[in-house]
């Protein structure tokens, strides 16, 4: 059973960066593909960006682009997300998401996941 424990979370002013951490336990953790997803308030879970557990390419949604950065350390089995140039309307619950499909970006593809850290961005 894989177990993922989010950290990092917090409240930052528009333009600053946060650094979100997710580690993984209970299974082989370069076997699968790792997100991150969000959900601000009233909207519904989206994707957010993603690192393909084949090939080791990432994806990510366009409103993030050139700002935030998905990476792991495989020795700690541990994935990142580098947050910066934040925008208030990143404000959101971030979650990490486990899974086993090769490539995914699909909220159903992905049958992991952790409790979620809140993430503010204040104007």
């Amino acid at each position: 059973q894989v177990q993922l424990v989010e950290s990092g979370g917090g409240l930052v002013q528009a333009g600053g960066s946060l650094r979100l951490s997710c580690a993984f336990s209970g299974r082989t953790f370069s076997r699968y593909t790792m997100g991150w997803f969000r959900r601000a308030p009233g909207k519904e879970r989206e994707f957010v960006v993603a690192d393909m557990w084949i090939g080791g390419s990432t994806y990510s949604t366009d409103s993030v682009k050139g700002r935030f950065t998905i990476s792991r350390d495989y020795a700690k089995d541990t994935v990142y997300l580098q947050m910066t140039s934040l925008k208030p309307e990143d404000t959101a619950v971030y979650y990490c998401a486990a899974s086993t499909v090769v490539r995914s970006t699909q909220i159903n593809d992905y049958r992991y996941w952790g409790q979620g850290t809140q993430v503010t961005v204040s104007s």
